[in-house]
């Protein structure tokens, strides 16, 4: 998955491969479109676990954009950063969209102190954005506290 998602950044930044021209009824491409809205933001545990921030891709539209949004998934049942990514890229690819993993590290989520740490980084595939992570996570988590370090695994 890594290297698919390597790929799949490669084609989608480089002039060397322009777009296909791909030809979808409009209500099959509003209906992407819904399923992309629909998928939440945030998804993470509770304790100290591996995550990731994803790219979630729609269908091309007519005009050559491309609807995106990024969320991000942390389990604690993950052992890697590519577990994740491997359980949420499958089951949003059920749905019609593509993913784009943009890197990792760890969060310490204490609901019961109202504290996120976002910190670290993915052996596989780099160190996220966490400054994108937590404008992510203040959607979910308003309440919280969130605080972002590059320091540790």
């Amino acid at each position: 998955m890594l290297l698919q998602s390597t790929i799949r950044h490669i084609f989608r930044n480089s002039k060397l491969f322009p777009a296909v021209a791909r030809h979808t009824f409009s209500s099959k491409r509003s209906m992407v479109d819904a399923k992309l809205e629909a998928v939440p933001l945030v998804e993470i545990d509770e304790g100290i676990f591996k995550y990731i921030l994803i790219k979630v891709y729609g269908k091309e539209k007519a005009d050559g954009s491309e609807p995106s949004k990024n969320i991000v998934r942390g389990f604690a049942r993950a052992e890697w950063h590519n577990d994740i990514y491997e359980e949420v890229s499958s089951s949003l690819a059920g749905l019609g969209l593509e993913t784009e993993c943009l890197g990792g590290g760890r969060i310490e989520h204490r609901p019961d102190q109202k504290l996120i740490k976002v910190y670290g980084y993915s052996q596989g595939y780099g160190k996220a954005d966490h400054q994108e992570a937590r404008r992510i996570l203040l959607t979910k988590y308003a309440d919280c506290q969130i605080e972002t370090s590059d320091e540790g695994y």
